[in-house]
């Protein structure tokens, strides 16, 4: 829908400026949309542009007027290099858009991760370094997080940051092997087969560890959640042998 607004806004500046005065290469102005759309909304509303602006080009501003027909061969090199200017910038703005929002994530990241390690490091007792921890890992990835403090090998507590994030047994059990094996466990795989959770351990020398779970969505998982998870976990495993000597 955007894409095809946007081509209608062009085609209707175009054909107005052809009306009042014969322009050279008016073609180029069908570019603006599919760079637009590229940054805006991704490839696939920045292809439609080109598309719909070479189709748009040809129906409106060559001869025959209103009629997809060609008759003059330069009109079809117009309206092929329209096209494959399109697909080239399409291709290069949907880039430079993504690069942009990596670099925007990575900076919001870095400032949970800074604002994280001063709020554990005034934290009075060990609940409330585990709550903060469950909620910098949901402000980081916007997927229901679960943090449990294990003694022992026995679960002592646990924090969820969503409804819904209740654990199963069997995810209970998937992230107890998950400490003890010190091991990153993945959801869906051995021994996790049924566990919604990915489990990352945060072990101590000696007191209680923690084990941190993320439910992410099969379609919408980051390709590489373990840098900021491994800053989270050793900033707790920190702080969880502080608490152990204050005591």
């Amino acid at each position: 829908m955007a894409a095809f607004a946007l081509v209608a806004v062009a085609t209707a500046l175009a054909v107005s400026v052809d009306f009042g005065v014969k322009v050279p290469n008016l073609s180029l102005m069908f570019v603006v949309p599919v760079v637009i759309a590229g940054v805006a909304f991704g490839l696939g509303p920045s292809l439609c542009a080109a598309v719909l602006g070479a189709l748009a080009y040809n129906f409106f501003l060559t001869e025959p007027r209103y009629s997809l027909e060609v008759k003059d061969p330069a009109n079809i090199w117009a309206i092929g290099l329209l096209f494959l200017v399109g697909l080239i910038t399409s291709g290069v703005a949907y880039t430079s858009g993504r690069r942009a929002a990596e670099a925007a994530l990575l900076r919001r990241q870095a400032m949970v991760l800074q604002d994280y390690s001063r709020d554990v490091v005034a934290a009075d007792d060990t609940e409330t370094v585990v709550s903060l921890t469950s909620k910098a890992l949901a402000a980081l990835f916007h997927v229901p997080a679960v943090v449990l403090l294990v003694a022992e090998g026995k679960l002592v507590s646990v924090r969820k940051t969503a409804i819904g994030a209740e654990l199963q047994q069997a995810e209970i059990e998937a992230a107890l092997s998950s400490l003890a094996a010190g091991t990153v466990v993945r959801a869906g795989i051995y021994p996790a087969v049924a566990s919604r959770f990915d489990f990352w351990p945060a072990a101590t020398a000696t007191g209680p560890s923690a084990v941190i779970g993320l439910a992410f969505d099969p379609d919408e998982r980051p390709s590489t959640p373990d840098m900021s998870v491994d800053v989270v976990r050793s900033v707790l495993g920190l702080a969880l042998e502080r608490r152990l000597v204050e005591r």
